[in-house]
């Protein structure tokens, strides 16, 4: 083997490894797939589907990152919902504080409404703040919170909860009553079996829950998603 055949191997081996290296993340953090192989994970952030309508700060890759109990607990949650031949679809976990910085930057830009009349038709984006839509700190950045909906098993497509993920209004409130009686069950069946595995929900927004007793309860983390 000549000289230039070995380094032009080096160099594939080094962006192989480069490109398939997982970070190293902070103790008791973990990629959900390692605990759920087979999970069906949207990170909307880490695309320009999303209220901003860009890439969030932070958000590298579509990989989810949870604590380690929470990955562990959602995955009880999965294994019910495929006794029913349903599944979960995760659209965001670990959220980097500078993601959180990046959507307080955008909602004092009153002048970027590019996803008004998809995500919040009718808030005025002033008034984000005061309606507790957008916030300085996230339950997202302690790890153990989660954005999610439950997915028919057979196609993949999620079941009908009445209003988008990340819509802002009352239509998203857990209890808001002008929707179907399916969207409701749909909806019941989502906070049913999360509550069952000690996930607690935010009540305007029915694809948010949080692990009961969480890890780091105090504590906001800005590593990347990567």
């Amino acid at each position: 083997m000549n000289y230039k055949n070995l380094i032009l191997i080096v160099c594939v081996a080094m962006l192989f490894f480069c490109f398939n290296k997982k970070q190293t993340l902070p103790d008791g953090f973990v990629y959900a797939k390692d605990i759920i192989p087979d999970l069906d994970v949207e990170l909307r952030y880490f695309t320009t589907n999303n209220f901003v309508g860009d890439t969030i700060d932070g958000y590298k890759t579509n990989k989810l990152i949870l604590t380690k109990e929470t990955a562990e607990k959602l995955k009880l949650v999965r294994e019910e919902l495929q006794e029913q031949n349903l599944c979960l679809k995760v659209y965001d976990g670990y959220r980097p504080q500078s993601a959180v910085n990046h959507f307080i930057r955008w909602a004092r830009d009153l002048n970027d409404t590019i996803n008004k009349q998809q995500f919040y038709p009718d808030v005025n984006k002033r008034n984000l703040f005061k309606a507790g839509y957008i916030a300085s700190r996230s339950g997202h950045s302690r790890g153990s919170t989660l954005d999610l909906t439950i997915t028919n098993g057979e196609t993949g497509e999620p079941i009908d909860m009445g209003s988008p993920y990340d819509f802002f209004g009352e239509q998203s409130w857990v209890n808001y009553k002008v929707i179907t009686e399916k969207q409701k069950e749909n909806r019941q069946l989502l906070q049913t079996v999360m509550l069952k595995h000690n996930f607690r929900n935010y009540p305007k927004e029915w694809w948010h829950f949080t692990l009961r007793w969480e890890p780091f309860p105090k504590t906001y983390f800005d590593f990347e998603v990567e």
